[in-house]
């Protein structure tokens, strides 16, 4: 840990907002909202501070933040998508980008490993390569061990003492998507999109909550298309075991100006909206979720 607090004067990787006390049985969770960038790590990058952003869910953490006032805990990253991506499974690594032979135990077939997506990734959105040279494995180990870890092992604690108090838990894990790319139109994107894994991930109960939400707010919401979640969707959602985890994504085009990632008119908004449909959603009945089964769709 102490390389990475040198390298960014400080920082810790990611922290955990909690409230006094947790009233709720959710826990929510911004993987890809870090925006601080190791010098180290900008040193070795070919692309701008706009171009290595591309792939940084941009101020969802901020989006979210009200979460905690209504009793849930809140874990965000520091560190940035680009840097290390937790949305992934700890080994998901990309024979092309470095120098060394990969271990037997690394996930090099995947998907988003072929395309360049990795848990440390080889290029950002717009396929821009990330690194002037391959880097060494051992600084990808390094990040995985130092960083990688201790943050699943933080949300791991976080969602079993929630099931512990309250019978069960529900993970939700904020994202954004960009408003273009994935073979979709701008005009033809969501303004949101609910995954569940195809139902496997939560109750229906939940999805079906946040669907209505939104789209009573006036958003034009979708569910697991083209996002169904990732790693963290799947790995923590679990609803025989009364885990729950769903994902939300956010087209940025509603919030931030793309191009320069700066927020506009339309953000106060949002959040607004964002926050009363979080508030509905941890107040919605136990029963559904109680139950050690997923409900019919």
């Amino acid at each position: 840990m102490a390389a990475w607090q040198s390298d960014t004067l400080g920082t810790p990787p990611f922290s955990v907002f909690e409230p006094a006390e947790q009233r709720v049985p959710f826990v929510f969770n911004a993987p890809h909202s870090g925006r601080i960038y190791p010098k180290t790590f900008l040193d070795v990058s070919p692309l701008t501070d706009l171009q290595i952003r591309r792939s940084e869910d941009v101020l969802v953490d901020a989006l979210f933040d009200d979460v905690v006032a209504l009793g849930c805990p809140f874990q965000i990253a520091h560190f940035p998508r680009a840097w290390l991506d937790v949305n992934r499974e700890p080994y998901e690594l990309d024979p092309k980008l470095f120098r060394e032979k990969l271990p037997t135990h690394a996930n090099t077939r995947s998907m988003r490993v072929a395309g360049g997506l990795g848990t440390v990734p080889r290029l950002v959105a717009e396929n821009l390569p990330i690194y002037r040279s391959r880097p060494k494995l051992a600084e990808a180990m390094a990040r995985i061990d130092d960083v990688y870890r201790p943050y699943h092992e933080t949300l791991t604690h976080l969602m079993a003492k929630t099931v512990v108090e309250f019978g069960y838990g529900v993970l939700v894990d904020c994202h954004s998507m960009p408003s273009t790319g994935g073979g979709i139109e701008r005009a033809d994107r969501p303004d949101i999109i609910i995954g569940d894994r195809y139902g496997t991930s939560c109750n229906s109960a939940i999805s079906r909550q946040l669907v209505q939400s939104f789209a009573t707010l006036g958003y034009k919401t979708t569910r697991n298309k083209p996002y169904a979640g990732g790693f963290i969707t799947e790995h923590y959602g679990k609803p025989l075991k009364s885990l729950h985890a769903v994902q939300i994504e956010i087209n940025r085009a509603l919030y931030v100006d793309e191009e320069t990632l700066r927020p506009h008119a339309g953000y106060d908004r949002l959040k607004k909206d964002i926050s009363a449909v979080m508030s509905a959603l941890v107040s919605m009945p136990d029963a559904p979720l109680l139950s050690n089964a997923i409900a019919a769709e």
